[in-house]
């Protein structure tokens, strides 16, 4: 009787999770196969972007930060007993493992590339040799944006970004060559064990904190492999891993005493020996919960044991020195707690209820659930990632994967990414100099059918491009159908990125045509987003803004194209009213968003729009909100010093 109590009781779980917290199998596929066509698309001659951590294995966990590893393809690591001659093209560092923990190297400069002139400057002269610093490696990706060294990563000061740049060694080292021949029950297969072994081992800027030469050593990292495994994972085996995670970050960290001694990466390493431990028909969802327990149990025991074996190289114990005995003695008492409730530890956690556990009904949910966090994970995680790339050979790539692929799925996030790609890197060949007419003509329709081709990501962004487009080729009628258009798409019940859904737009979303047409194709019917100009080409003249990219919400651009257009055409009855509508719309904050650059252009507008039409005192008042609103950014305030001046007089 017990028995079928915690088996109601796991296939409830089960499916609380995949409805509120993780989502359905479907749903982790999407992420992971957004993720692959993002990484594609993000690469370039000198680097490849692999994304990791919880989001690249396919799972939403609220909180999670993004993790980027950058490999750059123009360095090699060799072990120092290859008998492989070195490429000549690329910069060479032979691996030394004497006198270094198992799972360290130091990296010996043998040969350096010409195109790498920061390689010299991140070395060191050590032992009669030339290696590879470390710290001096990733001081030397540190920017305005990345400005935190965050263990072998850069990060932003919020720390949501991480990004780890790495080496790559295609052979396999010879301290992790016991798992190959690692006799196991059935997980991994041995098609996985080959990809992970062709696929060789990456290097990571980091020492081990007890050797006197950590600044010397890095972590040889096994990222790519524990992708391929997390990836072999059935759905059950990633939900018990999510409740882990979940319980570490939400209920364990939470404990002053307990904050910081555990990382996820740990909770990863113990899955993966359970996995090969136990037959993978344990994992059921009628198991979840002594599945589960399972997990918490053997935590306890590396806690109280301290071991904690690396999964690809054993002798490299995890625990080591690497919590003492007070806090451990705390560790235990919080864990054996947490255990003495049996499953219901995991209702500590906030973003899980109890109430909804014991209620959620047994059914198929379908690809739309919790949208609203997808939506924004896709465009903050995703979008502005893959946007930012600017080389023609990954446009073309694009094109060529979208053409070639008989998924649909594929070529509709394919059409998302080129949409995407074309809006912020559109050619405006035709509006930026001077040519003949013929060619005039030719560069015309180029730039107008990029432009048509960034209308796939959302409802309205790409529509605005177009009507500004057509706003700087004088044809004033044009930009404003399109700007109509535009505007009667901007309805309440779709959703703006960056705001949390009202009733009716989660109604709207969960609609059986939208729900069909899945995540990805359904943005271009839903979403709306900022208008992001990033090209002068494109910007009304009137803003004079050269070589600065900025972002405007949708509805306010609309309403300033209409009123510059109907100023033009001398319409003058229509210019008043959009010079109304763009004051609304600001007061009533309607489609305006959260971000404050965007608010403040959009002010830095009307103030431009008040200007032209004499009215120099409410454009002065305008044009302050602006400074005040953009205090952070002094760059950009001195872009608009001169219009500010002008409309001070």
């Amino acid at each position: 009787m017990l028995k079928i109590f915690v088996s109601d009781l796991s296939l409830r779980l089960y499916h609380y999770l995949c409805k509120y917290i993780i989502g359905t199998e479907h749903h982790v596929k999407t992420i992971r196969l957004l993720n692959t066509v993002g990484d594609n698309l993000s690469r370039n001659d000198s680097d490849v972007a692999i994304t990791s951590g919880s989001f690249g294995e396919g799972l939403q966990i609220r909180g999670s930060d993004l993790d980027i590893i950058y490999v750059l393809q123009d360095i090699e690591v060799q072990d120092n007993i290859s008998p492989i001659a070195f490429n000549a093209n690329k910069t060479n560092f032979s691996m030394m493992t004497e006198d270094t923990k198992p799972g360290f190297a130091m990296l010996r400069l043998i040969t350096t590339n010409f195109h790498h002139e920061f390689i010299p400057e991140c070395c060191k002269q050590f032992r009669r040799h030339i290696y590879l610093s470390n710290v001096l490696f990733k001081n030397m990706f540190l920017n305005d944006m990345c400005s935190v060294v965050h263990g072998p990563c850069v990060s932003d000061k919020t720390g949501s970004h991480d990004i780890a740049y790495c080496l790559h060694s295609k052979y396999w080292v010879i301290s992790a060559l016991q798992w190959t021949m690692r006799s196991n029950n059935v997980w991994p297969s041995e098609n996985t064990k080959q990809m992970i072994i062709n696929h060789g081992v990456l290097f990571v800027p980091i020492g081990n904190k007890e050797s006197v030469n950590e600044e010397f050593e890095w972590r040889m990292s096994f990222s790519v492999g524990e992708k391929f495994l997390m990836y072999t994972l059935s759905h059950t085996q990633l939900l018990c891993y999510a409740l882990m995670k979940i319980l570490l970050k939400d209920v364990i960290n939470t404990d002053s005493r307990c904050k910081k001694l555990l990382c996820s990466y740990y909770i990863k390493t113990i899955m993966f020996w359970i996995s090969e431990e136990f037959q993978p028909s344990v994992w059921t969802p009628c198991n979840l919960i002594p599945c589960f327990m399972r997990c918490l149990r053997r935590l306890i025991y590396c806690v109280q044991y301290q071991v904690c074996p690396h999964y690809f190289i054993p002798e490299n114990n995890l625990f080591e020195n690497m919590i003492d005995s007070l806090d451990r003695d705390s560790l235990i008492d919080t864990l054996r707690l947490l255990f003495s409730y049996g499953w219901r530890c995991i209702l500590f956690s906030k973003n899980i209820s109890y109430v909804s556990v014991l209620s959620c009904n047994i059914k198929f949910f379908n690809s739309c659930l919790y949208f609203d966090d997808f939506n924004k994970l896709l465009l903050s995680k995703i979008f502005l990632r893959v946007s930012s790339v600017s080389s023609r050979n990954n446009y073309n790539r694009a094109i060529y994967y979208s053409l070639d692929c008989n998924s649909k799925k594929l070529k509709y996030i394919h059409a998302y990414f080129i949409s995407a790609v074309c809006s912020k890197h559109c050619p405006s060949l035709y509006l930026s100099k001077t040519i003949g007419n013929k060619n005039k003509y030719r560069e015309y329709n180029t730039c107008l059918s990029y432009l048509l081709m960034s209308i796939n990501h959302d409802i309205v962004s790409g529509w605005m491009m177009i009507a500004s487009f057509f706003y700087k080729a004088n044809q004033y009628q044009k930009s404003l159908m399109i700007s109509s258009y535009a505007l009667s798409k901007c309805t309440l019940e779709k959703s703006f990125r960056g705001t949390e859904l009202s009733v009716i737009q989660r109604f709207a979303i969960k609609r059986d045509e939208i729900r069909k047409q899945g995540v990805v194709h359904s943005l271009k019917f839903i979403l709306v987003d900022f208008v992001l100009f990033t090209t002068s080409t494109l910007i009304p003249m009137e803003l004079l803004i050269e070589g600065k990219s900025f972002e405007l919400p949708p509805v306010f651009c609309a309403h300033f194209l209409s009123f510059l257009s109907h100023y033009h055409m001398q319409n003058v009855k229509e210019c008043q009213s959009s010079l109304l509508d763009l004051q609304l719309t600001i007061a009533e904050n309607y489609f305006m968003g959260k971000d404050t650059c965007a608010t403040a252009f959009s002010y830095y507008c009307l103030g431009t729009a008040l200007q032209i039409i004499g009215d120099n005192k409410a454009a002065k008042q305008a044009f302050t909100k602006t400074v005040k609103l953009l205090h952070p950014y002094p760059q950009v305030i001195k872009r608009l010093k001169r219009l500010y001046l002008t409309a001070s007089l």
